[in-house]
């Protein structure tokens, strides 16, 4: 997983939150509040949530598009436990959570860096990407 965890509150703008993606070279910002893990907003979310919507960037807040509550995965999982997760909920990140407060983030791109769990890589992303 990755870490340290680039994250943004409830009130954080949109064009704000793609201004951190771009910045940080991520695709989704977990959202919390006190350190808790209250939703994410992914790059796709700023697209169909905002831009296509018509909606401005800058008036609408990441509590307005969030998906919540997000799903998320604690340290103890396996590596292959994530994956499946991934694959059935088509999901490309996953917030780790440990006692309800955000511990990193794991991306299909951090588990494909591993030649030991390509299985598992190529099967979520089949899945995710299925029509």
């Amino acid at each position: 997983m990755s870490r340290p965890i680039v994250c943004a509150f409830c009130d954080t703008s949109a064009e704000m939150l793609s201004k951190i993606m771009a910045s940080y070279n991520i695709g989704a910002v977990p959202i919390s509040e006190q350190g808790r893990l209250v939703g994410i907003v992914t790059d796709r979310d700023l697209v169909t949530r905002v831009l296509a919507s018509g909606k401005s960037a800058d008036l609408t807040s990441a509590g307005d598009i969030m998906s919540s509550p997000a799903v998320c995965i604690s340290p103890e999982h396996s590596v292959t436990e994530a994956a499946r997760l991934m694959s059935h909920r088509k999901l490309r990140r996953l917030p780790v959570c440990e006692n309800g407060m955000l511990a990193g983030m794991l991306s299909l791109s951090d588990i494909s860096n591993s030649r030991r769990f390509f299985a598992e890589t190529a099967a979520a992303f089949c899945d995710i990407c299925s029509i």
